[in-house]
């Protein structure tokens, strides 16, 4: 259960073993059987049931790695995001337009990329991809068109080289959001048009017909790397020595690795066993007590706690439709009554640094935007003990009316508000996503000793994603914008507290599931909406700065929404058994991710062969 939880959440999708309802096919080669070590780079986390399709049009959740998804093995998207530094690289293209264009994104197409069948990467295969969801209804892309209105294409001269300009128009009348754009050009993947132009012809022109093909030959790609097999056990990339980035991007070398093979395990458990018997070499699979494993060799970005990273913030979003959740004195009661040092120690093993108030994270991309002031002044008091933590607790309740009862054998009864009993609060959380079930656990033991009447409601997938969606629950644990971007934390903010997209219950909300802020209650605050629509465009730093303290402290004032700890984008392990010179703290030269997303991708041409 635990390798379904990775899937389902790092990748924000519906979880494999679905993959069964929409068929799948398998082929089989003797390679398998026979592939070199030395030459043979073992990656796990991401796909966790037979293949169904590696179509790029297909739905994310549906196309199987490395083909859903952010992975630049086989498509590329036009530059990446260094999450380190917080950097645009190039790949497809180079990011030229400077920070304070709010009208357009400008990227320069690389001359040099070529797919490959030969044919160069041009303006059409980025107009085809992009403008795929103006032409179908359902494409992968149409998202896109929220952001992006138009894309200009000119012709300019680039050290010698005629070079396609590309200026990505920012839709002013629909998000307005230059940020948004800049998330959208480092994680949509372009194809090649001239394949799939003929491919939609070949199928009366019905992007759903083209959809159902399996893409599981020899495809016309443009990155590093292709499909040479798969089965239910495992899918086998194989190298292009002839990847036009080796000579354009990395000085002529090839990716150290000539095959990529992508076990399928059944559970963490064999992930585990296989890292630590270095049959594997990195995994992005959690895997507990990692301090225990580095004597086999399984190594960590720190040598020591918290060992990762953090990249996303995991928190149980509050149904601010239902009563006492909409009073913010009961919301923030609950918040002060969790034990957080407790998650952090034994739910998350200590993978994690301690927790800010608000919603901002204090890592090199975010940690500017914090106000400590103001996290003393309206956060909450996290170095509270027990006894001071439940009279504190107690106390806000009592002020806004609220009472606890109890059973003569002093266990919890039910909560009453002005002798009006109140019903059993649940927190909905998947059943068998471990680390989540532990802080659930957690947090509704510690409201329990403070007399809030909460108890644990773990379901299954089938019944969490509908209840995420439509609102049908009390609290639910949620990870909002698992991926770091660079929009962040304005994004995180929109995921829980923007009212644009504001849906009742009933209604499917992919924002703002917690129906915070409703428009037109008494409760609205317009203030919330204005600065989500200004921070987009805001280019002055000290503004900038203002605007999300604002932005924060509202957040602390309301507590929408309860972050409970700080995980990693993804658990980046890694062995050191037959491949070396892994990225780390110390030798910090791509971030700490697998070598198949975003600028993490620059470590295979950086992998040496373990002396």
């Amino acid at each position: 259960m635990i390798g379904l939880k990775t899937i389902a959440r790092s990748a924000f999708v519906i979880p494999a073993f679905l993959t069964f309802l929409v068929g799948c096919g398998q082929q089989t080669t003797t390679s398998e059987r026979a592939l070199p070590r030395e030459e043979t780079l073992y990656l796990s986390g991401q796909q966790w049931g037979t293949p169904s399709t590696f179509n790029p049009l297909a739905e994310s959740w549906m196309a199987a790695w490395p083909v859903g998804g952010r992975f630049n093995l086989m498509y590329e998207p036009l530059i990446t995001y260094n999450t380190l530094n917080g950097a645009f690289e190039p790949l497809l293209g180079s990011l030229i337009d400077s920070l304070s264009n709010n009208d357009s994104i400008v990227v320069d197409l690389n001359p040099k990329a070529k797919w490959s069948d030969g044919k160069p990467v041009t303006s059409v295969d980025v107009k085809f991809i992009f403008e795929l969801g103006a032409n179908y209804q359902g494409a992968v892309t149409s998202y896109a068109l929220e952001q992006i209105s138009a894309i200009h294409v000119d012709t300019v001269d680039v050290n010698g080289s005629p070079t396609e300009r590309l200026s990505f128009m920012v839709a002013k009348t629909k998000r307005n959001n230059p940020l948004s754009v800049r998330d959208v050009l480092q994680s949509i993947r372009i194809v090649p048009a001239h394949v799939f132009t003929k491919l939609l012809a070949e199928n009366g022109n019905s992007l759903d017909e083209v959809k159902k093909l399996m893409m599981d030959k020899a495809e016309v790609v443009s990155g590093p790397y292709n499909l040479q097999s798969y089965s239910a056990s495992k899918i086998i990339l194989v190298r292009r020595d002839d990847y036009w980035g080796n000579e354009a991007l990395h000085g002529g070398k090839l990716p150290a690795p000539k095959y990529i093979v992508h076990p399928i395990y059944k559970s963490n458990d064999h992930s585990v066993i296989a890292m630590r018997n270095g049959s594997l070499d990195a995994s992005m699979s959690f895997i507990p007590r990692i301090a225990y494993k580095r004597a086999a060799g399984v190594r960590t970005w720190y040598e020591k706690a918290p060992y990762f990273v953090p990249g996303a913030m995991p928190m149980m979003i509050v149904n601010t439709m239902k009563e006492p959740l909409n009073d913010k004195v009961f919301r923030r009661a609950m918040a002060t009554a969790i034990d957080y040092v407790a998650i952090r120690m034994f739910a998350v093993s200590n993978y994690t640094s301690e927790i800010k108030p608000g919603l901002i994270m204090p890592t090199s991309l975010e940690g500017g935007y914090i106000n400590e002031e103001d996290c003393q002044k309206y956060g909450l008091n996290f170095s509270l003990r027990d006894a001071e933590r439940l009279e504190t607790v107690k106390k806000m309740l009592a002020s806004a009316g609220y009472t606890s009862v109890f059973n003569e054998d002093g266990s919890l009864s039910h909560m009453e508000k002005n002798g009006k009993k109140l019903p059993t609060l649940f927190i909905t959380s998947p059943a068998g996503w471990t680390d989540w079930e532990a802080i659930v656990t957690i947090a509704v033991e510690g409201m329990r000793k403070a007399g809030i009447d909460v108890r644990e409601g773990f379901v299954d997938g089938g019944q969490y994603w509908p209840a995420r969606g439509t609102g049908n629950f009390d609290l639910i644990m949620d990870k909002p914008v698992a991926d770091v971007s660079p929009s962040l934390p304005w994004s995180r903010f929109e995921a829980v507290m923007s009212s644009r997209d504001w849906r009742p219950l009933g209604e499917w909300a992919g924002t703002n599931i917690g129906r915070y802020n409703r428009p037109g209650s008494p409760e609205y605050r317009p203030e919330v909406d204005s600065l989500m629509a200004a921070i987009p465009l805001i280019t002055d730093k000290d503004a900038l700065k203002s605007a999300y303290r604002e932005l924060n402290r509202i957040f602390m004032e309301d507590q929408p929404a309860i972050p409970l700890t700080y995980l990693p984008e993804q658990f980046y392990e890694f062995s050191d058994r037959v491949w070396t010179n892994w990225p780390d703290e110390k030798n910090p030269y791509a971030p700490p991710q697998l070598p198949w997303v975003a600028s993490g991708t620059k470590i295979l041409w950086n992998l040496q062969l373990t002396k």
